[in-house]
């Protein structure tokens, strides 16, 4: 696969809330908040994610298995305002190299994507040949995959980075999840479940070497790294079961092709 954004590091961490303040001041001496961060009062902002799988959940497992070489399907969003854009990721790792392609995609284009109809560049907020790249890419493993909407994975996300983002750290508090059959693109959190209960996922990304002063943080605070798959735990919370009926499967298809034919 070929990578169309700068590949990087991801390390991260489970921590318990009390360290968000701590670490904040840490991180703040090094680095900037994001613009969306400083914007909002409490410095964490909304992220929305739509996961896309097969009906077998092979993504899913492909993780769950440990595989080397994977990816992730999504379509992220930040609101439900109608006129945002969409952003189609693809999230691949490559041993413990992490690639993203990211397409930056009109809202009213999504059911016909989803619906298999092929990518064009009027699909497009900004008509790039990357993006338009990114997004026949993610297309085309959709295709493969016959992938369809899956889950709903939402939180606030408080961000730091350096100028020019080569070192980026992000906690994100209390992620929720729950199935999202047919791309409703909802904002709301309230009765959806916790994936990592209380706990906050801190992530450390990098270009480059990993600064010395992030491994000071790292020792100070006697962070553990471990596995914090969104997607994956939050289909673990919620129950493979729940996205392996093949009644659902064809009523998903339905109201996706009544949706793309307007």
């Amino acid at each position: 696969m070929h990578c169309y954004q700068k590949q990087r590091f991801e390390l991260k961490y489970r921590i318990p809330s009390v360290l968000e303040g701590p670490i904040r001041d840490f991180v703040s001496g090094y680095l900037d908040p994001d613009p969306h961060s400083a914007k909002q009062a409490d410095l964490a902002y909304p992220v929305h994610s739509l996961y896309l799988d097969s009906r077998d959940l092979k993504l899913f497992q492909s993780t769950v298995n440990g595989d080397r070489n994977r990816y992730k399907l999504r379509v992220r969003y930040y609101d439900r305002n109608g006129n945002s854009p969409l952003f189609f990721e693809i999230k691949a790792r490559r041993d413990s190299v992490i690639c993203k392609q990211r397409a930056m995609v009109r809202r009213a284009a999504l059911p016909e994507l989803l619906g298999g109809r092929p990518p064009t560049r009027d699909d497009l907020v900004e008509r790039e040949d990357a993006q338009l790249m990114a997004l026949m890419q993610f297309c085309a493993y959709r295709r493969a995959l016959g992938a369809v909407p899956q889950t709903h994975v939402g939180y606030h996300r408080e961000a730091w980075l350096t100028p020019d983002s080569a070192v980026r750290v992000t906690m994100d508090r209390r992620v929720r999840t729950g199935p999202d059959f047919d791309a409703s693109l909802a904002t709301e959190l309230e009765g959806l479940t916790l994936v990592f209960g209380s706990l906050t996922v801190l992530e450390i990304k990098f270009t480059d070497r990993f600064p010395r002063w992030l491994s000071a943080l790292v020792q100070h605070f006697d962070l553990r790294q471990g596995s914090a798959a969104k997607y994956v735990d939050g289909v673990i919370a919620l129950g493979e079961h729940r996205f392996l009926n093949v009644r659902e499967r064809c009523e998903v298809r339905r109201r996706l092709a009544l949706r793309a034919q307007g």
